[in-house]
């Protein structure tokens, strides 16, 4: 039994036996069941089973390795870009390739969609997919991890007790991404820092980096283990977060109260939120490879910072935020076309973003706002957050 059993992706010769388990699990299908239907109750989802067992069995008949679930789930991925998205722009694939792996670490602003899209990008220009990092907080449920893992995700523990535990998670994580990237040349993906950055301000924490060097050999430097680890920063930038309420809500409660708790399956419904939620334009930014000169974990997670501010593509909406906030037009350029804002007449879009904050209550209205515009506030020097 491999050291990683229990928080490794599954292999081909597992998929098979692990579909024929879901389609077994009377809870997932009632999962899916009421996701098709949110107005069924408990019996009338039960009694739907079968309905929902033939189906899906129909659909997952031909599935036998890992390659083929993912052509199934770019099929549905597609569908939620072409009803959410009206622009998906990406640059920087010239700086990797393809027969290299590469261990991506990037901003992270929704839970699914951040590593979904880098993966769409991906796939769709011929480039291996990556191993998807996710915690274990996100899956309550036995089919949730069923479902993750069947899609190149590997667990991330935190909800352990001790600190025996979690510095022996972190050292088999650690390991695990070593061995990935460089025996199994697989790409991975990472977040920048534990959490999304709900108040639109993208920072490493430096500790990520430590955790990846508990892998590091004793006798090596830690800029040749840098160089080795093929780090990636990636930049993704939305002009709607449909979560975006939700996080200021958030924020909102732990400055009144001082600590926020989050109902049971409210990670799952922000999942649902953003998978479904328009977003109208998405980039995704590929940086340049980690190589020479990072001595410390702060060397590194400066350079990602750096990389990440700098190919952070602006959109309207966080200029919009701005002028709310600020009183005046903010010289920056926007959008995959750099276009500079104050030339063009944003008259629709601005009264669109208008109408999106209205909907805010006196609470949250600032902080939505400030969201927003923070990486205006980054890309001008001015400090916010």
């Amino acid at each position: 039994m491999s050291e990683f059993e229990d928080i490794r992706p599954y292999n081909d010769d597992e998929v098979r036996p692990i579909i024929e388990r879901l389609l077994a699990d009377g809870e997932f299908l009632d999962t899916l069941a009421k996701f098709k239907l949110p107005s069924a109750m408990g019996f009338a989802a039960r009694a739907l089973r079968s309905v929902v067992r033939k189906r899906l069995a129909k659909e997952v008949g031909h599935i036998n390795n890992v390659e083929s679930f993912q052509a199934l789930i770019e099929k549905y991925l597609s569908r939620s870009i072409n009803e959410t998205v009206k622009s998906l722009t990406y640059s920087g694939l010239e700086h990797i390739n393809a027969n290299e792996p590469y261990l991506f670490i990037s901003n992270h602003r929704d839970i699914a969609m951040d590593p979904a899209l880098i993966n769409w990008v991906l796939f769709h220009n011929n480039y291996p997919t990556m191993r998807i990092a996710i915690g274990d907080n996100l899956l309550t449920k036995p089919f949730a991890a069923d479902l993750m893992r069947l899609n190149k995700s590997f667990i991330v523990r935190r909800n352990l007790a001790s600190r025996r535990e979690k510095l022996a998670a972190a050292k088999k994580l650690a390991s695990y991404i070593h061995h990935s990237v460089l025996t199994d040349r697989e790409n991975l993906w990472i977040a920048q820092r534990e959490g999304r950055a709900k108040d639109g301000w993208d920072k490493t924490n430096p500790a990520l980096i430590n955790m990846f060097a508990m892998s590091k050999p004793s006798d090596m430097p830690f800029e040749d283990f840098i160089r080795e680890a093929r780090i990636v920063p990636v930049s993704i930038s939305y002009a709607y977060d449909p979560c975006d309420i939700d996080k200021a809500h958030e924020l909102h409660q732990k400055a009144v109260h001082g600590s926020y708790t989050k109902d049971e399956h409210e990670d799952v419904m922000s999942i649902a939120r953003g998978i479904t939620g328009y977003k109208e334009a998405v980039h995704v930014s590929f940086g340049t490879l980690l190589e020479d000169g990072f001595e410390t974990a702060d060397d590194v997670a400066e350079e990602i910072d750096r990389q990440v501010e700098s190919n952070y593509i602006l959109h309207s909406t966080n200029c919009f935020a701005y002028e709310l906030l600020e009183h005046k037009t903010p010289s920056v350029r926007v959008g995959a076309e750099g276009i500079a804002f104050e030339t063009y007449d944003w008259g629709k879009a601005r009264a669109q973003f208008k109408d999106r904050i209205a909907t805010c209550n006196d609470s949250t209205r600032k902080i939505v706002l400030t969201g927003y515009a923070n990486p205006v506030y980054r890309r001008l020097g001015e400090q916010k957050c």
